[in-house]
């Protein structure tokens, strides 16, 4: 019987396991025995860490429930079961999401679980209501046409570009630098600018 060559196949597999162990310390990266040993440990770590993963986000999922719940009135436990009894079907990631970011949401769901456990009829549409503030149009200046004159000039004062020094240098010689002409790379005002501006007002 011939004999069966698999140097191929051998080489291909010794490559991917080396592969995979990239990085590895030691000889763990280099050594196949040593890297197919380590490549299994580290799938069982991976597995174990997947699973504790799960457990924190649930945990997690938990403490953002009942922390909403508690602000309503009611425990965990009892607004899952009023949720039951609501035949409202939604996970805890769902829950925690809405506690956290939409609060006038998580409230109309947790009234509708007391509902329930109060025998009163469940809605299953539910309305909310949010309180939104009116937008004022801003303008290119970056302020409102209704702002005071003080916040106008505070605008005006941002829009002047200078460098920190010109900006100590104008306060140590008094030099207003909205009058100042700036000569640096786009239009910003200079140490030297500000000294130009000292001397031609003396």
């Amino acid at each position: 019987m011939a004999r069966t060559a698999r140097s191929v196949h051998a080489r291909k597999k010794r490559r991917k396991v080396l592969e995979q162990a990239k990085g590895y310390r030691g000889t763990k990266h280099s050594s196949y025995k040593r890297a197919k040993e380590q490549i299994w440990k580290s799938g069982v770590y991976a597995y174990e860490g997947r699973k504790q993963r799960k457990r924190d986000f649930r945990a997690l999922w938990i403490q953002r429930i009942n922390a909403g719940a508690r602000e309503h009135g009611l425990s965990y436990s009892r607004l899952i079961h009023g949720l039951r009894l609501a035949e409202i079907d939604l996970d805890r990631k769902i829950l925690a999401d809405l506690a956290v970011t939409e609060p006038e949401i998580f409230g109309a769901i947790v009234a509708q679980a007391k509902n329930a456990l109060d025998g009163k009829p469940v809605d299953r549409q539910v309305e909310v209501e949010r309180g939104t503030e009116p937008e004022q149009p801003i303008s290119s200046a970056g302020r409102t046409p209704e702002a005071p004159a003080e916040q106008n000039e505070e605008a005006a004062e941002v829009d002047i570009e200078a460098t920190e020094a010109a900006s100590r240098k104008a306060e140590e010689l008094n030099v207003d630098l909205s009058s100042v002409e700036g000569t640096g790379q786009g239009g910003r005002i200079t140490v030297g600018d500000v000294e130009r501006a000292a001397g031609g007002d003396e």
